[in-house]
């Protein structure tokens, strides 16, 4: 476990800050970008969470959990020095967020137009959640052009967008009070 007796070191006070296996990078390298976006993404979905019942309070906790496990692995280059033994992301959990897309996406009426982020405040933060998990993915694809990257943490930010979708529906009184899109209502 991580014990921190201190909480400023003073390490980064340079604009540098130490990867998991104790490289020193730029704080805006794209690595650290991808970690601290994920970090953002866990900090909308715990906003989340502030209006969460039951079910689905409990499946975003087990999502953040997972969020600093997706942390931990990209903060750790894979062929770093400490590579052997790293918490990585793993398929069990890309696959329990399959299942929980399937799981609540049969509670939803079929979509007929675009969706708009909102209908109810816990739906406007899920909705900030995905983008911000899409910001991410992005980040982490661009990461993987150029260093070898845990091919399950790109495959857990696509769906966990995905889930965040469906679950933005579902608490919008599964899809009943979604905010639809009407194209060029405004012109």
């Amino acid at each position: 476990m991580v014990k921190l007796d201190r909480i400023y070191t003073r390490g980064g006070d340079k604009g540098q800050t130490s990867l998991g296996d104790g490289t020193r990078v730029p704080k805006h390298a794209l690595r650290v970008e991808a970690y601290g976006t994920v970090d953002e993404a866990n900090s909308v979905l715990g906003i989340a969470r502030l209006q969460a019942k039951g079910d689905v309070d409990q499946m975003l906790a087990r999502i953040q959990n997972d969020l600093f496990d997706l942390g931990a692995d990209l903060c750790t280059p894979i062929s770093g020095r400490k590579d052997e033994g790293a918490l990585r992301i793993v398929p069990a959990q890309v696959k329990r967020l399959e299942d929980e897309i399937d799981a609540v996406n049969a509670m939803l009426q079929p979509l007929t137009s675009f969706i708009l982020p909102g209908g109810t405040q816990i739906a406007a933060y899920l909705h900030l959640g995905r983008t911000v998990t899409r910001r991410a993915e992005r980040l982490l694809s661009a990461l993987g052009e150029q260093e070898e990257i845990n091919p399950e943490s790109l495959k857990y930010l696509n769906r966990l967008s995905d889930f965040l979708f469906v679950l933005g529906r579902h608490v919008n009184d599964n899809g009943a009070t979604d905010v639809l899109w009407v194209p060029g209502a405004n012109r």
